[in-house]
């Protein structure tokens, strides 16, 4: 009988039993999936972007179908870091799954108090750093279009946390590469990419756009390439682990983002479709790396014949 393939991975410090990882805004808090399927099996838990203070979000309408994925206009909302602490992270302690926090502010300030607030709290593994914010005193230009600013918001965040230290990359930039470099020298343990790319769309009855925020982050299946092509050429240029994210919806896509160089992959507008998407991609990694015989995932990461 052939033995399974071993789909440990390592990313950045944070020992996961396999690749698979929610991505953050697409998975709630854990607990809104475990009627769908065993959330224990996941590689990690990545949460709802966390403020230092609640916030509603955007005014509706703020979801939009689009061809081949779909426009989110949010707004990050979610319930504050003492309510996510009080109210939702004892659930997550008793899965066994690595737990992420992504967390976000419209400040530095914002960025090392929520890093430091986590830093003393049991059962959250990691800090994913959203620097797609617009900060607010700098005009409200996003932290992750400015090296310098990625640069700063990190070594902020890394000086507060002995925790692992993941940052997300913004699509809207003209050089990715220089941004992952930039994280990475501010003490990044890893790299997660991309976010959603700003797009907009338009009723033609009315002349209004679709959403009440005007433009949104376009996400699935439509943003692939791009996303591929940009974990890619990040995964070449630094030192330290990438996660792929971007229009993942079934194993398939999962691993081409592997072969381009990725140690693990967050699923996120798949999950909208299809509620047990993640467990399904999971099991068709496994399946197709048995089917080649490769015993771990190690042996197809960065491997894309070029």
């Amino acid at each position: 009988m052939t033995n399974k393939p071993d789909l440990s991975v390592n990313i950045g410090g944070m020992d996961l039993k396999n690749p698979v990882m929610t991505a953050s805004g697409t998975f709630g808090y854990g607990r809104e999936f475990a009627d769908f399927f065993d959330v224990s099996r996941l590689g990690a838990v990545v949460v709802k972007g966390l403020s230092l203070q609640p916030s509603k979000g955007n005014r509706p309408p703020r979801i939009v179908e689009t061809p081949c994925g779909m426009l989110n206009a949010i707004g990050l909302e979610n319930v504050g870091i003492d309510a996510f602490v009080s109210d939702k992270l004892p659930y997550l302690r008793n899965i066994s799954v690595p737990v992420v926090a992504n967390i976000y502010g419209q400040s530095m300030d914002a960025y090392e108090a929520l890093a430091a607030r986590i830093e003393d709290e049991p059962g959250i593994d990691g800090i994913e750093i959203n620097i797609s914010c617009p900060n607010v005193k700098a005009g409200g230009v996003a932290f992750g279009i400015d090296p310098s600013a990625v640069h700063k918001v990190v070594g902020l965040v890394r000086r507060k946390t002995a925790k692992p230290v993941m940052v997300k990359l913004s699509p809207n930039v003209t050089d990715i590469v220089a941004i992952a470099k930039k994280a990475e020298e501010a003490g990044a343990d890893s790299l997660s990419l991309i976010n959603t790319i700003t797009g907009m769309a338009i009723d033609i009855q009315t002349r209004k756009p679709k959403l009440a925020n005007i433009t949104g982050g376009l996400s699935g299946p439509a943003i692939k390439p791009v996303a591929l092509r940009m974990v890619w050429q990040v995964a070449g240029a630094v030192g330290i682990p990438v996660v792929g994210i971007g229009g993942i919806m079934g194993a398939a896509d999962a691993i081409e983002f592997f072969m381009a160089g990725a140690s693990a992959v967050q699923v996120g507008t798949a999950n909208f479709v299809n509620p047990a998407a993640c467990v399904e991609i999971l099991e068709g990694i496994e399946a197709f790396l048995a089917q080649k015989g490769i015993s771990r995932m190690g042996d197809i990461i960065g491997t894309v014949d070029l």
